[in-house]
C-alpha cells in the first residue's frame, strides 16, 4: 500500500463521526477533505498533467470534474482511462476541444473524433490489454515499479510496432517499443510498467468528509485503481456521509488514498445503450 501524508491521512481513517483531532502546528484540527466546488477541487491542475480517469463505459465517470477541468482551460493532458468517453461526453469533452495530447487505455470505442484526431496524428494513444491495464494502475498505487505478465506475449503489445502516433498521411508517426520478456517456468512473461499519474478524477457512490469511498456495482470497475495512481486524487460523490457512519467492512477504497472530496448529488449520469425487453403474454 503506497502511504501518503500518513501522519495526517491515518488518524483520520480511525475517526468518530465528526473525524479523529489532526495536529497542525501547535493546534489540533479536524481532518475535512471536503472542497466546497468541482472548480476549486481542479484549480492547481496545470498544463500538460498526467490525469487517472475512473469509470467504466459510462458507469462512475466523474464528469462534474472532467467539465470543471475544461472549464479551467488545461490542455496538452496525458490522460489515462479504460476509454475516453464518447462524442461530447466524459472525456469526449475534452477531446473535442483538443486537450488530451496523449491517453492510454484499452477500449477506443464509441467516440468518432477520439477516432478523426488519432487517424490524423493529432492524438497519442496507447493500447493496452484491459486487464493489464487495471494492473498496471493497481501496481502504480502499490509502489510496485513493474511486473511480469503473460497477456501480450506474442503480439506487437510485447513486441512493438503498435502505431502510437500517426502521420496526417495515415503513415506510424511513432511505434511502440520493444518490451522485456523472460520466461518463467517454461512460459514467456512480458515486463509491464507500473501506472502514476499526477492526478486522480475518480467518481463514488457515496464517501465521508475523510475520503473513504463506496462504489455501486460497475461503477466499481477501475475507479478504486485510478484513485490509488493518482498522487493527488479528487473524488466527486453522489452522498456525502460523516466520518463514521461507513461501515469499515463496506469501505472500497481506503480515504488514505484520497486527497479532496466534492459532493455532487447523483443528477446528470447517463445509460450508454438504452435497452427494453418485450414482455411475453
Amino acid at each position: 500500500m503506497v502511504v501518503r501524508d500518513a501522519a495526517t491521512d491515518m488518524r483520520g481513517l480511525f475517526g468518530g463521526r465528526q473525524g479523529f483531532p489532526t495536529r497542525h502546528g501547535n493546534r489540533w484540527v479536524r481532518m475535512d477533505k471536503v472542497v466546497a466546488s468541482c472548480a476549486q477541487a481542479v484549480r492547481d491542475i496545470p498544463n500538460g498533467a498526467s490525469i487517472a480517469v475512473g469509470g467504466f463505459g459510462l458507469n462512475g465517470i466523474p464528469f462534474n470534474l472532467i467539465q470543471a477541468l475544461l472549464e479551467l482551460g488545461a490542455t496538452d493532458l496525458v490522460t489515462v482511462s479504460n476509454n475516453c468517453g464518447v462524442d461530447g461526453w466524459g472525456l469526449g469533452v475534452l477531446l473535442d476541444a483538443k486537450r488530451i495530447k496523449r491517453t492510454t487505455g484499452s477500449y477506443v470505442g464509441e467516440n468518432r473524433e477520439f477516432e478523426r484526431q488519432y487517424l490524423q496524428g493529432e492524438l497519442e494513444v496507447e493500447l493496452v490489454p484491459q486487464g493489464t491495464l487495471a494492473e498496471r494502475l493497481r501496481a502504480g498505487g502499490c509502489g510496485i515499479p513493474a511486473f511480469y505478465t503473460p497477456a501480450g506475449v506474442g503480439t506487437q503489445v510485447a513486441e512493438g510496432g503498435l502505431p502510437w502516433r500517426h502521420n496526417p498521411d495515415g503513415s506510424i508517426a511513432k511505434p511502440s517499443p520493444k518490451k522485456e520478456t523472460r520466461t518463467f517456468d517454461g512460459r514467456e512473461y512480458v515486463l509491464e510498467r507500473g501506472i502514476v499519474c499526477d492526478f486522480a478524477l475518480v467518481r463514488a457512490s457515496i464517501g465521508d468528509r475523510i475520503g473513504n469511498l463506496i462504489f455501486h456495482e460497475s461503477t466499481r470497475n477501475f475507479n478504486p485503481l485510478c484513485a490509488m495512481a493518482g498522487k493527488v486524487t479528487i473524488a466527486e460523490v453522489e452522498e456525502l456521509v460523516e466520518p463514521g457512519e461507513i461501515d469499515p467492512d463496506s469501505v472500497h477504497l481506503q480515504g488514505i488514498f484520497v486527497q479532496r472530496v466534492i459532493h455532487v448529488g447523483s443528477e446528470g449520469k447517463r445509460i450508454e445503450r438504452v435497452t427494453t425487453r418485450k414482455r411475453h403474454a
